[in-house]
């Protein structure tokens, strides 16, 4: 069983308590063998997922994970709970799927190693900012006037900076503006960053008069 609170530059979170039964039977021939011959068997990894926001992965943060494990006595009739909590700290540039491992962090029990409790990361879903790898993706829904006349982007970025970026091109649907080195930071390398992509849905209007449809023949020719 785990709860878990952390702190980081941008938002507090907590986290879902988790069970996990290591005494069931699946692996009893394995254990029921290794203690015949002497051998200590170890209960399999205990798997719980650990929640992380776009922001604690492009700065880092501290995490605290706090695990209630059974420990049992010689007799293995007798056990007891021990709390215990564990820090983790996010790297930058860490993904969905980065493991951590705790070894033998699991229930004890005689004859039997305890089992490693692993966290798997996994990405909170953004409001703004969508990861692709190593890059950002934001998309700005903008009218077909701004797409024509020009658009300034107001972005702030994960680490809490605001960014400002004129575009003075035609927008057209499959236009994108690239940033680089606005993206995630590249890990085991934290002075690189991928890219920031900005992609544009254009809003059409669904009803031109007469009066406009001449206009834009005058304009655009035939």
């Amino acid at each position: 069983m785990f709860s878990s609170t952390d702190s980081s530059p941008n938002q507090n979170w907590s986290g879902t308590i988790f069970t996990n039964n290591v005494y069931g039977d699946d692996d009893d021939i394995v254990r029921s063998f290794a203690q015949r011959f002497g051998v200590s068997a170890k209960d399999p990894p205990i798997m719980h997922t650990l929640p992380c926001s776009l922001e604690e992965l492009y700065q880092g943060a501290t995490k605290r994970v706090k695990i209630t494990r059974q420990v049992a006595g010689r007799s293995g009739l007798i056990t007891r709970k021990i709390e215990e909590i564990l820090t983790i700290d996010t790297k930058p540039g860490w993904k969905k799927g980065t493991k951590i491992t705790f070894e033998e962090k699991g229930n004890k029990r005689p004859n039997v190693t305890p089992a490693d409790v692993v966290f798997i990361v996994d990405e909170k879903p953004h409001s703004e900012f969508t990861r692709d790898g190593n890059d950002l993706i934001v998309t700005r829904r903008i009218s077909v006037t701004e797409a024509f006349t020009g658009y300034t982007v107001h972005l702030k970025t994960l680490d809490g900076r605001n960014l400002t970026l004129p575009i003075n091109d035609v927008i057209h649907p499959n236009y994108q503006k690239v940033v680089p080195n606005e993206g995630m930071p590249i890990l085991g390398d934290p002075t690189k960053r991928g890219i920031l992509k900005i992609k544009f849905d254009i809003r059409f209007p669904t009803r031109v008069n007469a009066e406009q449809k001449a206009g834009i023949r005058r304009l655009f020719g035939p």
